[in-house]
């Protein structure tokens, strides 16, 4: 088990070695220490209800906005420009912030989007139905997610692209170079002001123009909060989707007879994406907390400056909670923690579940011969502290 903890699952890249070294660590216990990327120790919680009482004790908060990766190497304005989302805030902060967003991501307004995710859709995969070979990251999972917060957003269609190679650093976090993270968070800050200011001048029917109307307004939103803001939009309300299609499709290509049975019952693609969430979700741990006051957690004593990583991916899976955790069900009831749990509960799980229902049933439906293109094995994850996902996905569509 040593090796294991050392080996963390933050730097495991093989398709399996995540899930292994978290269902290993899970056997042991629900809290374990171990190693961070910045080379000091955290405790890293894995049992599902551990991790909801982490998630929901008032001694274990957010860091605010010094303690996000290379805060305190970036330039001052950078640093203040990315990390004071309300990702980043304790309530009260963090209860403003999220109020005045929440309207655009319910589940009423989510529904409202679903025929235009399924236009986008539908247009995505008539560019790639007739190929021999594609790889459904490139081709699909990123350009559905990130066409639909970009409309919603009001992004123009040209600048979009930039956003991947902006983002992917950003999300790696303390394991990306920092040169390279620095460039990325500069370009995308320096973007998003220049966007804000064009939708200050033109406003126009997208959440940016409201959210710049309430910057000039009475709720006091502040240019760094602003930027942030949208910072975490654009990468939370892409990113974790795009892994949502990706592991979801992977985890039923590699299990033939769930995909033969979601074919017969294609009513069940709501609860099959709440099961391959819970399976192979695309969140391996939260932002970190630090503990403010002595606590016990799970028989662990945790004194006042520690910090502590809470994996939803690996709560997910706790045996102590689903019975035969490490198997894969698409018509089981599915609790899960992949979109979070309490007050930080992931905002746009609404329409992310659109996507992934949207997404996942018309792929399974479309494409009844689909497969991997390459042996599982072959198959690669980013390192990095909080995504889990894939580098690309190679299937063969027909």
């Amino acid at each position: 088990m040593t090796d294991l903890i050392a080996a963390h699952p933050f730097a495991a890249t093989g398709h399996r070695d995540r899930h292994a070294i978290y269902d290993a660590l899970n056997r042991r216990g629900p809290v374990h220490r171990v190693p961070l990327p910045n080379g000091t120790e955290g405790w890293l919680v894995t049992g599902y209800d551990t991790a909801r009482i982490a998630l929901t004790d008032q001694r274990l908060v957010k860091r605010g906005p010094a303690s996000g990766p290379y805060a305190r190497q970036l330039p001052p304005d950078i640093t203040a420009a990315v990390y004071h989302s309300m990702l980043d805030q304790n309530p009260p902060d963090h209860t403003r912030l999220r109020k005045l967003v929440a309207a655009a991501f319910t589940r009423r307004r989510s529904e409202q989007l679903a025929p235009r995710v399924q236009e986008i859709t539908d247009a995505l995969i008539a560019g790639f139905a007739d190929r021999d070979r594609v790889d459904l990251l490139t081709a699909f999972a990123y350009p559905l997610p990130i066409t639909v917060i970009c409309e919603l957003l009001g992004v123009p269609p040209g600048d979009r692209h930039l956003f991947r190679m902006w983002i992917g650093p950003l999300v790696a976090g303390l394991m990306s170079p920092f040169e390279e993270f620095a460039a990325a968070a500069t370009a995308l800050v320096h973007y998003t002001r220049e966007l804000l200011a064009r939708k200050r001048a033109e406003p126009a029917d997208d959440l940016l123009s409201a959210l710049v109307a309430v910057r000039d307004g009475a709720d006091a939103l502040t240019e760094d909060e602003l930027t942030s803001m949208v910072f975490l939009l654009l990468a939370a309300g892409h990113e974790t989707t795009v892994n949502l299609i990706l592991n979801g499709m992977l985890a039923l290509l590699e299990h033939p007879d769930q995909l033969a049975g979601l074919r017969t019952r294609p009513d069940r693609i709501g609860a099959a994406v709440e099961e391959l969430l819970r399976y192979d979700g695309p969140v391996q741990t939260a932002l970190p907390l630090v503990c403010v006051a002595p606590m016990t957690l799970a028989g662990i004593e945790l004194r006042p400056r520690e910090i502590v990583l809470v994996s939803p991916l690996a709560a997910s899976r706790d045996p102590a909670t689903a019975h035969d955790a490490a198997r894969l069900d698409v018509f089981r009831d599915s609790p899960h923690l992949a979109f979070g749990y309490g007050v930080h509960h992931c905002l746009g799980a609404p329409l992310a579940r659109v996507e992934g229902r949207i997404a996942l049933g018309t792929l399974v439906s479309r494409f009844p011969r689909m497969r991997l293109a390459v042996p599982a094995a072959e198959l690669v994850r980013p390192a990095g502290m909080v995504i889990n996902g894939l580098t690309a996905l190679p299937v063969t569509p027909r």
